[in-house]
Protein backbone atom coordinates (compact mmCIF):
# COMPACT_ATOMS: atom_id res chain seq x y z
CA UNK A 1 0.00 0.00 0.00
CA UNK A 2 1.31 3.15 -0.34
CA UNK A 3 0.53 6.48 1.69
CA UNK A 4 -1.47 9.64 0.51
CA UNK A 5 -0.10 12.26 2.48
CA UNK A 6 -3.02 14.61 3.68
CA UNK A 7 -2.93 17.22 6.32
CA UNK A 8 -3.68 16.42 10.03
CA UNK A 9 -3.39 12.88 11.58
CA UNK A 10 -5.51 10.85 8.85
CA UNK A 11 -3.02 9.09 6.54
CA UNK A 12 -4.97 7.69 3.81
CA UNK A 13 -3.45 4.72 1.81
CA UNK A 14 -4.42 2.77 -1.76
CA UNK A 15 -3.60 -0.69 -2.28
CA UNK A 16 -0.37 -1.34 -4.33
CA UNK A 17 -1.90 -3.41 -7.54
CA UNK A 18 1.55 -3.71 -8.75
CA UNK A 19 2.54 -6.02 -5.64
CA UNK A 20 -0.28 -8.13 -6.55
CA UNK A 21 -0.18 -11.72 -7.35
CA UNK A 22 -0.96 -12.68 -11.05
CA UNK A 23 -4.34 -13.76 -11.24
CA UNK A 24 -5.81 -11.89 -7.88
CA UNK A 25 -7.35 -12.80 -6.20
CA UNK A 26 -8.13 -16.33 -8.15
CA UNK A 27 -4.50 -16.97 -7.53
CA UNK A 28 -4.87 -19.86 -4.85
CA UNK A 29 -6.85 -22.21 -6.68
CA UNK A 30 -5.69 -24.81 -9.41
CA UNK A 31 -6.70 -23.21 -13.18
CA UNK A 32 -8.76 -26.47 -13.46
CA UNK A 33 -10.94 -25.34 -10.47
CA UNK A 34 -11.98 -22.08 -12.21
CA UNK A 35 -12.74 -24.08 -15.22
CA UNK A 36 -15.26 -26.16 -13.53
CA UNK A 37 -16.87 -23.92 -11.80
CA UNK A 38 -16.95 -21.72 -14.57
CA UNK A 39 -18.59 -24.59 -16.81
CA UNK A 40 -21.24 -25.46 -13.40
CA UNK A 41 -22.02 -21.56 -13.84
CA UNK A 42 -22.57 -21.91 -17.46
CA UNK A 43 -24.61 -24.93 -17.06
CA UNK A 44 -27.10 -23.06 -14.60
CA UNK A 45 -27.32 -20.38 -17.09
CA UNK A 46 -27.90 -22.87 -19.93
CA UNK A 47 -30.76 -24.22 -17.23
CA UNK A 48 -32.23 -20.95 -17.16
CA UNK A 49 -32.16 -20.90 -20.95
CA UNK A 50 -33.96 -24.12 -21.39
CA UNK A 51 -36.71 -23.12 -18.32
CA UNK A 52 -37.75 -19.83 -20.30
CA UNK A 53 -37.88 -21.86 -23.93
CA UNK A 54 -40.09 -24.63 -22.17
CA UNK A 55 -42.33 -21.94 -20.37
CA UNK A 56 -42.89 -20.67 -24.28
CA UNK A 57 -43.73 -24.07 -25.40
CA UNK A 58 -46.04 -25.05 -22.87
CA UNK A 59 -47.63 -21.61 -22.25
CA UNK A 60 -47.94 -20.96 -26.40
CA UNK A 61 -49.84 -24.49 -26.96
CA UNK A 62 -52.97 -23.82 -24.94
CA UNK A 63 -55.79 -22.56 -26.56
CA UNK A 64 -58.61 -19.86 -25.64
CA UNK A 65 -62.24 -19.31 -26.38
CA UNK A 66 -61.93 -16.45 -29.30
CA UNK A 67 -63.72 -13.61 -26.79
CA UNK A 68 -60.63 -14.09 -24.31
CA UNK A 69 -57.75 -14.08 -26.58
CA UNK A 70 -57.44 -10.48 -26.94
CA UNK A 71 -56.63 -10.37 -22.73
CA UNK A 72 -55.00 -13.81 -23.06
CA UNK A 73 -51.89 -12.54 -25.66
CA UNK A 74 -51.03 -9.63 -23.50
CA UNK A 75 -50.92 -12.01 -20.45
CA UNK A 76 -48.98 -14.27 -22.56
CA UNK A 77 -46.27 -11.62 -23.84
CA UNK A 78 -46.27 -10.49 -19.93
CA UNK A 79 -45.13 -14.37 -19.12
CA UNK A 80 -42.39 -14.46 -22.08
CA UNK A 81 -40.75 -11.08 -21.25
CA UNK A 82 -40.59 -12.78 -17.21
CA UNK A 83 -39.05 -16.00 -18.81
CA UNK A 84 -36.35 -14.42 -20.90
CA UNK A 85 -35.08 -11.73 -17.52
CA UNK A 86 -36.15 -14.06 -14.21
CA UNK A 87 -33.33 -16.26 -12.29
CA UNK A 88 -33.79 -19.70 -11.41
CA UNK A 89 -36.09 -19.75 -8.62
CA UNK A 90 -38.70 -17.76 -10.79
CA UNK A 91 -38.45 -19.55 -13.54
CA UNK A 92 -39.05 -22.70 -12.22
CA UNK A 93 -41.97 -21.65 -10.40
CA UNK A 94 -43.44 -20.15 -14.06
CA UNK A 95 -42.28 -23.42 -15.87
CA UNK A 96 -44.32 -25.32 -13.08
CA UNK A 97 -47.41 -23.37 -13.54
CA UNK A 98 -46.88 -23.35 -16.88
CA UNK A 99 -46.89 -26.90 -17.32
CA UNK A 100 -50.06 -27.44 -14.73
CA UNK A 101 -51.98 -24.75 -16.69
CA UNK A 102 -51.93 -26.69 -20.19
CA UNK A 103 -54.37 -29.34 -20.25
CA UNK A 104 -52.92 -31.06 -22.62
CA UNK A 105 -49.57 -31.80 -20.64
CA UNK A 106 -48.91 -35.80 -19.01
CA UNK A 107 -45.46 -35.28 -17.95
CA UNK A 108 -44.35 -39.01 -15.67
CA UNK A 109 -42.79 -37.72 -12.55
CA UNK A 110 -43.38 -33.67 -13.29
CA UNK A 111 -43.74 -33.17 -9.50
CA UNK A 112 -40.03 -34.77 -8.68
CA UNK A 113 -38.49 -32.96 -11.75
CA UNK A 114 -39.51 -29.87 -10.51
CA UNK A 115 -38.68 -31.03 -6.51
CA UNK A 116 -34.73 -31.96 -8.53
CA UNK A 117 -34.69 -28.70 -9.84
CA UNK A 118 -35.34 -26.58 -6.64
CA UNK A 119 -32.77 -28.44 -4.50
CA UNK A 120 -30.11 -27.23 -7.60
CA UNK A 121 -31.54 -24.24 -7.60
CA UNK A 122 -30.35 -23.56 -3.59
CA UNK A 123 -26.96 -23.94 -4.86
CA UNK A 124 -27.20 -21.69 -7.71
CA UNK A 125 -26.42 -18.69 -5.63
CA UNK A 126 -23.57 -20.13 -3.61
CA UNK A 127 -21.47 -21.19 -7.15
CA UNK A 128 -22.52 -18.11 -9.28
CA UNK A 129 -22.23 -15.44 -6.33
CA UNK A 130 -20.17 -16.45 -3.27
CA UNK A 131 -17.00 -15.56 -2.40
CA UNK A 132 -14.39 -18.22 -2.80
CA UNK A 133 -11.59 -18.53 0.14
CA UNK A 134 -8.43 -20.42 -0.03
CA UNK A 135 -8.22 -23.45 -0.42
CA UNK A 136 -7.49 -26.50 1.99
CA UNK A 137 -4.77 -29.01 1.71
CA UNK A 138 -7.10 -31.02 -0.63
CA UNK A 139 -7.83 -28.35 -2.76
CA UNK A 140 -11.74 -27.48 -1.69
CA UNK A 141 -12.80 -24.06 -1.01
CA UNK A 142 -15.98 -22.84 0.96
CA UNK A 143 -17.22 -19.74 -0.84
CA UNK A 144 -18.14 -16.84 1.36
CA UNK A 145 -21.86 -17.07 0.94
CA UNK A 146 -24.92 -16.06 3.24
CA UNK A 147 -28.78 -16.44 2.49
CA UNK A 148 -30.68 -13.61 2.44
CA UNK A 149 -32.54 -14.47 5.13
CA UNK A 150 -28.95 -14.25 7.12
CA UNK A 151 -29.62 -17.77 8.07
CA UNK A 152 -28.38 -19.92 5.96
CA UNK A 153 -24.55 -19.72 5.76
CA UNK A 154 -22.97 -22.25 2.92
CA UNK A 155 -20.29 -24.26 5.02
CA UNK A 156 -19.77 -27.40 2.91
CA UNK A 157 -16.12 -27.66 1.06
CA UNK A 158 -16.01 -27.79 -2.73
CA UNK A 159 -13.47 -29.24 -4.98
CA UNK A 160 -13.06 -29.76 -8.71
CA UNK A 161 -15.12 -33.02 -7.92
CA UNK A 162 -17.86 -31.53 -6.75
CA UNK A 163 -17.91 -29.00 -9.23
CA UNK A 164 -17.53 -31.58 -11.59
CA UNK A 165 -20.29 -33.81 -10.29
CA UNK A 166 -22.84 -30.27 -9.69
CA UNK A 167 -22.33 -29.42 -13.47
CA UNK A 168 -22.85 -32.98 -14.72
CA UNK A 169 -26.12 -33.19 -12.79
CA UNK A 170 -27.74 -29.53 -13.90
CA UNK A 171 -26.92 -30.55 -17.49
CA UNK A 172 -28.89 -33.79 -16.96
CA UNK A 173 -31.98 -31.56 -15.55
CA UNK A 174 -31.70 -29.11 -18.64
CA UNK A 175 -32.14 -32.60 -20.59
CA UNK A 176 -35.25 -33.09 -18.06
CA UNK A 177 -36.58 -29.97 -18.86
CA UNK A 178 -36.05 -30.27 -22.83
CA UNK A 179 -37.37 -33.81 -22.61
CA UNK A 180 -40.74 -32.55 -21.03
CA UNK A 181 -41.26 -30.79 -24.01
CA UNK A 182 -40.59 -33.50 -26.63
CA UNK A 183 -42.43 -35.82 -24.43
CA UNK A 184 -45.71 -33.93 -26.10
CA UNK A 185 -44.62 -34.86 -29.37
CA UNK A 186 -43.32 -30.53 -29.85
CA UNK A 187 -40.09 -29.84 -31.28
CA UNK A 188 -38.16 -27.83 -28.73
CA UNK A 189 -37.85 -24.20 -29.56
CA UNK A 190 -34.98 -23.15 -31.35
CA UNK A 191 -34.18 -27.07 -32.69
CA UNK A 192 -35.71 -28.91 -35.67
CA UNK A 193 -36.64 -32.04 -34.15
CA UNK A 194 -37.33 -33.76 -31.33
CA UNK A 195 -34.26 -33.54 -29.48
CA UNK A 196 -31.77 -30.82 -28.42
CA UNK A 197 -28.20 -31.27 -29.67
Amino acid sequence: MSEIPVSGDVKHTLVDTSALPTSFPTHMHETEFWEWLGRAVATYGFLEEVLGKAIFAFSGARTYPEAELPQAMKAWQTLLERAVSETLNPLIGIYASAVKENPKATIPDFDELVSHLREAAKLRNVICHGSWQPPNSAGASVPLYVAKNGLAIFETPIDIDYLKQLQSHVAKLAAAVVSSVTYMGWNFPGTTGHSAK
